[in-house]
């Protein structure tokens, strides 16, 4: 019998719902069938906790007197954007000096939620309304009137593996690839992963709330690169990167245990987000979704060093053992994501839903259907048809 929305908030309201992790409800799953968690279990919480370099803040910094139109904008020295009206910027977490490539945009953001002081410097050409064409001042978080974060792209649902076959060792987003596929490594949460326990987004829509690191946030539209047309395996998984979502949350009220900045060795600067999505188990189709496990996640080992040649596929447990096997050689694995911090944050939200401070919201849109990632080359050849 399916439930609703309504009907599971009433449990968490009353304290009455059963609610458990991802990992949990698969290890539940080798002995219950999907029918059975159905009836038992009413919500199950995801989480992941890795670099989404497509993250950021919006800040408004209040006006000076006398004001100023901010058309150049530096924080801690470095340039971020000036293209929000008079005093509002938005930090991107790679935004950086390209004299001081280790600190960055995702800095800025950790240091404002730690409390620190910001050196805020920036420039105008002077108007009518807006005559002052300079400024230098310390910004916080308690000075500052609004601090939001929006990530246009978070949370991939499901991320290729990355190695390398080349004579070179390879600096990417990914981490270091020794030469000759002497390590790979992966950056899902597997079975915890929130998009590979609903992988069409049933659940997950406009207006989701979700644990964002350390606080409540919202899903506010389908993230960019939405990439719903990937192959899928048996199990309904897509095997590459496929669907991402977009999110918002206060950034005055979110934890750098949760959000921590990072810097990828001859790379740049990214940011590690934290992401919790809870699943209300609906029906018997919910109930199979969630019970998704590792050995049941495949993806596509990739070659870095070869423009992403496809190499073959392998799954998550083989991932996590610590290494995997491509074309008969066994290659050492280790994740650029920490799982202990998914688990964490799968369990914190748990314990909100249990203690009756977290409901569920049902999504205003659904997200689509049918999309496809086009490459610009891939665009220019459809213009020149």
């Amino acid at each position: 019998m399916a439930k609703s929305y309504a009907e599971i908030n009433e449990k968490i309201r009353k304290g009455t719902a059963v609610v458990l992790t991802a990992e949990e409800v698969a290890e539940l799953s080798r002995s219950v069938s999907p029918r059975e968690i159905a009836k038992k279990v009413d919500v199950v919480t995801t989480g992941t906790f890795g670099a989404m370099c497509s993250s950021g803040a919006f800040i408004n910094f209040g006006h000076a007197e006398p004001p100023i139109r901010m058309e150049k904008i530096e924080l801690n020295g470095v340039r971020v954007s000036g293209g929000l009206a008079a005093v509002d910027t938005y930090v991107g977490a790679t935004d950086c000096n390209p004299d001081r490539p280790a600190y960055g945009g995702a800095h800025i953001i950790e240091d404002l939620i730690n409390g620190k002081d910001i050196t805020l410097e920036a420039w105008g050409k002077g108007t009518d309304c807006y005559p002052r064409k300079h400024i230098k001042t310390i910004i916080n978080k308690e000075s500052v009137n609004e601090a939001i974060l929006y990530n246009p792209r978070n949370a991939y649902q499901n991320y290729n593996v990355a190695t390398n076959t080349t004579d070179q060792v390879k600096y990417t987003y990914m981490g270091t690839l020794l030469p000759r596929m002497r390590n790979a490594s992966y950056s899902t949460a597997g079975e915890l992963s929130p998009l590979l326990n609903d992988p069409e987004c049933r659940t997950i829509g406009l207006g989701t709330r979700i644990f964002l690191c350390g606080t409540e946030g919202y899903v506010t539209w389908n993230g960019t690169q939405f990439h719903s047309t990937r192959e899928v395996n048996a199990h309904g998984i897509p095997t590459s990167n496929a669907r991402t979502i977009a999110v918002i949350g206060d950034l005055k009220n979110m934890s750098t245990e949760y959000l921590r900045a990072a810097y990828y060795e001859k790379y740049g600067v990214s940011m590690f987000v934290g992401i919790g999505i809870p699943i209300p188990v609906l029906d018997e189709d919910m109930a199979r979704r969630v019970s998704i496990r590792n050995e049941q996640i495949e993806t596509t080992v990739a070659d870095y060093g070869n423009g992403n040649q496809v190499l073959g596929k392998t799954n998550y447990a083989a991932l996590q053992s610590g290494e995997i096997e491509i074309g008969g050689r066994k290659v050492r694995t280790a994740p650029v994501a920490s799982l202990a911090q998914a688990r964490k944050i799968a369990g914190t939200l748990k314990s909100w839903i249990q203690k009756g401070e977290f409901l569920l919201t049902e999504p205003v849109r659904p997200m689509p259907t049918g999309t496809s990632l086009k490459s610009l080359q891939e665009i220019k050849n459809e213009e020149n048809q």
